[in-house]
């Protein structure tokens, strides 16, 4: 077969020529000024992605290593953190406390459903002690978004840090850090800012940094301290990951050249487009409201098995989309579209998903899934959330 291969997991996800040639380049030490250049051109594009005043520490590790970096750098064993917890990675943060040795009450909510501001408040008030509030911005085993604008509100005046894990936010929905109150936010390499994975990135409030110079080093490796001081010599703590770094200069170009409200308005569209199409086929949704930019997790009904949709649409079309998680891997396929995506990948993901879910035994009706799909991409072009046109 020669079609094109089409990733469209909530990562890792494709890589922009650009970017793939910047990392070809020639290894550089990272120790040297040629490597230190690149360091110091970064920093500033960073701290406009992330919205903030603050530095913006590059950390070579995955996604869950910032997690734990943030729980391990921010709060002492004994100390009461109150995660909200409504999917995979919400159990993570819960785990990664646990073994920090921190009390962690757990606001639980349905798989699928954003966390409302009153719950937390509720927890907040029950607990007053708290030193923390973990959660996702976007929950990447379902789709959803949490209030996280909501609850930097509910934070701001108590003595508690919010902590946001924006692995499958930052780069694809607004999340300006300081505007909004938010004390720690991290993000990793591979989902919207188009790198292979292998590259942490954590900003810290100027609160989130009074905190952590009362928290002595739980490990050698996750150091907040010893990560400032060397990226005030445009260095890294430890072996940088130098070919990410390059690439992540070049990605964060690809950001300035358009502007973030551009790649914003792009990532709303497409979400548009994804849940038009899944609808128009006669399938559902996971998330009914709150929903993330980034992915969307198509609800199938019982009897169609999730692998067996995803088998037809990777062999017979080329297109790679990831099952769910936990109790709903075959319940849900979850189609990511953050990145380096536009909207005939989309188009193709769409038609393998309605090919393999009719080749599992399901049935659609409606022949315009790709025109209502189209159509809903232009509207969502049109109209941003926060956005008057």
């Amino acid at each position: 077969m020669l079609d094109k291969p089409r990733l469209l997991t909530p990562g890792p996800t494709p890589t922009p020529e650009r970017v793939r040639l910047a990392m070809a380049h020639d290894m550089i030490h990272h120790r040297k000024p040629a490597f230190k250049a690149i360091m110091a051109a970064v920093q500033p594009k960073l701290r406009e992605l992330f919205g903030t005043a603050q530095p913006v520490l590059p950390m070579a590790c995955s996604g869950s290593g910032v997690m734990t970096a943030a729980v391990h750098g921010l709060f002492k064993p004994g100390e009461k953190v109150i995660v909200v917890e409504g999917g995979k990675f919400g159990q993570r943060w819960r785990e990664i406390a646990a073994v920090r040795g921190l009390s962690v009450v757990s606001v639980v909510v349905d798989w699928g459903r954003p966390v409302t501001p009153a719950e937390v408040e509720a927890a907040l008030n029950e607990h007053p002690d708290a030193a923390g509030v973990l959660v996702q911005l976007s929950e990447t085993s379902t789709g959803t978004l949490h209030p996280v604008r909501e609850i930097a509100g509910l934070t701001a005046g108590r003595d508690t840090l919010l902590v946001a894990d924006g692995i499958s936010a930052v780069s694809i929905s607004p999340c300006p850090m300081d505007e909004w109150g938010i004390d720690c936010l991290l993000t990793g390499s591979q989902k919207g800012l188009m790198l292979p994975p292998g590259l942490g990135l954590i900003a810290l409030s100027e609160r989130a940094w009074r905190k952590a110079d009362t928290v002595p080093p739980s490990c050698f490796y996750f150091n907040f301290r010893g990560e400032l001081t060397n990226l005030e010599k445009q260095q890294t703590l430890f072996t940088t990951p130098v070919s990410l770094i390059i690439g992540l200069n070049e990605s964060l170009d690809m950001f300035r050249e358009v502007g973030l409200e551009t790649v914003y308005r792009k990532q709303w569209a497409l979400t548009q487009m994804a849940r038009r199409g899944v609808t128009a086929m006669g399938l559902e949704p996971l998330v009914k409201e709150g929903y993330t930019w980034g992915l969307t997790s198509v609800l199938l009904p019982e009897g169609v098995p999730a692998t067996g949709v995803l088998r037809v649409a990777a062999e017979r079309f080329g297109v790679i989309m990831a099952a769910g998680q936990d109790h709903l891997k075959e319940r849900i396929i979850r189609i990511g579209h953050m990145g380096w995506l536009d909207w005939a990948d989309l188009a193709a993901g769409l038609h393998a998903l309605a090919e393999g879910f009719r080749a599992c035994g399901g049935y659609i009706g409606a022949r315009d899934v790709l025109e209502q799909a189209l159509a809903a991409y232009q509207a969502g072009l049109a109209v941003m959330p926060g956005t008057e046109i």
